[in-house]
């Protein structure tokens, strides 16, 4: 059986802020809360250091830190057993996340 990685390397890509910032236009798919796929799409996407400054503008426009998905779970839930993520977990937590 091989192991799926839980995060993917992002390589080459710039993050600056405008870049950033267009996490926060992603349209979610239906049926599915709207913040909590953002987050998970900036987690998905950026390098820990970006997604704390996503977060920056994430509570900043006014959406919900500890949206759910379709399980119930945030996506700081969700992450708590992923090896990689405890940079991640400790932003969301910095930004208010339960």
């Amino acid at each position: 059986m091989s192991l799926k990685k839980d995060k993917q390397k992002v390589l080459g890509e710039v993050f600056d802020d405008a870049r950033i910032r267009t996490f926060l236009d992603f349209e979610a798919p239906a049926g599915i809360n709207a913040d909590f796929h953002l987050l998970e799409k900036a987690y998905r996407g950026m390098k820990a250091e970006n997604f704390s400054t996503f977060l920056d503008m994430f509570i900043a426009d006014g959406r919900d830190i500890n949206a759910a998905n379709n399980d119930g779970e945030s996506l700081l839930q969700l992450i708590a057993d992923h090896k990689q993520a405890a940079q991640y977990a400790s932003s969301l937590k910095a930004h208010g996340a339960q």
